[in-house]
């Protein structure tokens, strides 16, 4: 079964209409409670109102229980929360479509992180931007406490099988020219991203054998090989203080830049890691490394 047939997309995103844009918000959570509560506070501080928000807890029915003790059936502007619990760690690309699933009617879909804290203003931006029709999927800022910004998009090395953030390093005030970032940007950050009928319906939903990283990356790989467009909405700003959420890399079996890029990485690892007598993460990096090479998906072993 092919990603796009696991959810019944429809019509595309309404537009000229006065009414708004229905957007489920989908948030994958393990194990983080407290981190999630966070991100459900901000989001009931949202200006945009139709929308929303989906819970898919990874961590099995004791922390869904948990979970779900401290959340309330919802917000404060009368947007209904759901908390779903996962029949077994999906992983967050598995995460993410149980809960895109279990709203098929919805106009978008916006993925956030439950480490994150989207400012009030962050998803009417993103859908202003998504309603443009130029595009189908839409980043946002990401930062940190300090108001560094973490990323604006990403672009992926192909040569180098490595990504970079766009604008790390920036202040959140800084202004941005938002076409310049998506003429380079690749893929939108997994953190923040959101995406209409249209962008399922051509691409589909993210790949599942996905279980940690990349996942967002061949997401975007996948739209931008079809000619889709990305989008990003300058005014959109997520507080995102990482480490919540996880998800993989991709297979590179069979393409002509596998040796380079498996090189270059190696070098790079070797550079992070060994280098500095980190031997316990250079270890780790060495079996994901060589896990790649291999092209092994889904579940690593050491979590079975």
């Amino acid at each position: 079964m092919s990603a796009s047939s696991l959810l019944d997309v429809g019509t595309p995103l309404r537009q000229d209409t006065d009414v708004a844009p229905h957007v489920t918000v989908c948030i994958v959570t393990f194990h983080n409670r407290d981190e999630a509560v966070r991100c459900i506070e901000a989001l009931g501080r949202s200006t945009y109102r139709a929308f929303d928000v989906v819970i898919c807890e990874n961590g099995g029915r004791a922390s869904w229980e948990a979970l779900r003790a401290v959340l309330p059936e919802q917000l404060p502007g009368g947007q209904q929360i759901e908390c779903l619990c996962a029949p077994h760690n999906l992983g967050y690309a598995g995460g993410v479509n149980l809960a895109m699933r279990s709203r098929p009617e919805s106009d978008a879909w916006w993925i956030v992180n439950p480490d994150t804290r989207p400012e009030p203003e962050a998803l009417g931006a993103m859908v202003d931007r998504l309603t443009l029709g130029d595009c189908h999927m839409v980043g946002s800022v990401l930062h940190d406490e300090d108001g560094r910004v973490q990323a604006y998009g990403g672009h992926w090395r192909f040569w180098l099988g490595r990504p970079v953030s766009l604008g790390m390093g920036a202040h959140v005030g800084e202004p941005v020219d938002g076409s310049a970032v998506e003429a380079r940007m690749n893929y939108v950050l997994g953190a923040s991203m959101l995406v209409d009928r249209h962008f399922l319906r051509r691409v589909g939903m993210m790949r599942d054998d996905y279980f940690l990283y990349c996942e967002e990356v061949e997401w975007g790989l996948r739209a931008r090989k079809l000619g889709l467009r990305l989008g990003f909405a300058a005014n959109a700003r997520v507080l995102h203080d990482q480490g919540g959420t996880t998800g993989s890399a991709n297979a590179l079996h069979q393409r002509p830049r596998l040796p380079i890029a498996a090189i270059a990485m190696l070098f790079l690892l070797t550079l992070r890691y060994a280098a500095r007598g980190a031997w316990k993460q250079w270890r780790y990096a060495l079996a994901g490394w060589w896990a790649g090479i291999r092209g092994e998906r889904g579940m690593p072993a050491i979590l079975r």
